[in-house]
């Protein structure tokens, strides 16, 4: 019992190191000043339609927290594809979720990006993408992009410090939906919705 604690606080442990030296590094690319909490990453894995047969597709893995999740769900490593820009956080990510469908590149350029996996169809899209980092439109060209690669109806869940949505609305094109304010979690994390008009 005492050894599997010493583990997992040595795992915790290396997790926020390597979080920190990711956010010296680039601090454009990490959003938070700590890695997502596991409530947090919970929450946004749970609007995947385990039934749906699609694969997910994660944006801004970082550490791994929110791909853990996935996983959790029940989803088979080889149905989720996941692009993170840290070089040293994809290097990492290959090493610990053995299977899972990591791209090393840019989510703002998914056509260049998802290479073999351009014209998948997604069944959702789990995003810590930092938008707030970016210009707004950017983070509109961002969301239209992910919307055209779900059926009707699937969302968008994004992850953000702000109080407000970090893309603006437009209703003519995509629904905006406040999915959770959570506390538990360093900063406290404000959950969006986007579906397509």
């Amino acid at each position: 019992m005492a050894l599997r604690l010493k583990e997992r606080f040595e795992k915790k442990f290396d997790e926020e190191i390597r979080f920190f030296r990711g956010m010296m590094q680039g601090p454009k690319q990490v959003g938070a000043i700590v890695p997502t909490s596991s409530v947090t990453a919970r929450k946004m894995a749970s609007v995947i339609d385990t039934a749906s047969g699609l694969p997910v597709l994660e944006l801004g893995p970082g550490t791994g927290v929110i791909t853990k999740q996935i996983l959790a769900r029940g989803i088979a490593p080889e149905k989720i594809v996941s692009v993170e820009y840290s070089r040293d956080f994809y290097e990492r990510l290959v090493e610990d979720y053995a299977g899972v469908n990591f791209i090393h590149g840019d989510a703002f350029d998914l056509e260049k990006t998802l290479g073999a996996f351009a014209d998948q169809t997604f069944d959702s899209v789990i995003s810590a993408v930092p938008l707030l980092s970016f210009p707004m439109e950017a983070r509109i060209r961002l969301i239209d992009d992910l919307l055209s690669r779900m059926p009707a109806g699937r969302p968008v869940v994004q992850i953000t410090y702000g109080p407000v949505s970090p893309v603006i609305a437009k209703p003519d094109r995509y629904h905006i939906q406040h999915f959770d304010f959570i506390v538990r979690n360093i900063p406290p994390a404000q959950l969006w919705i986007y579906r397509r008009a």
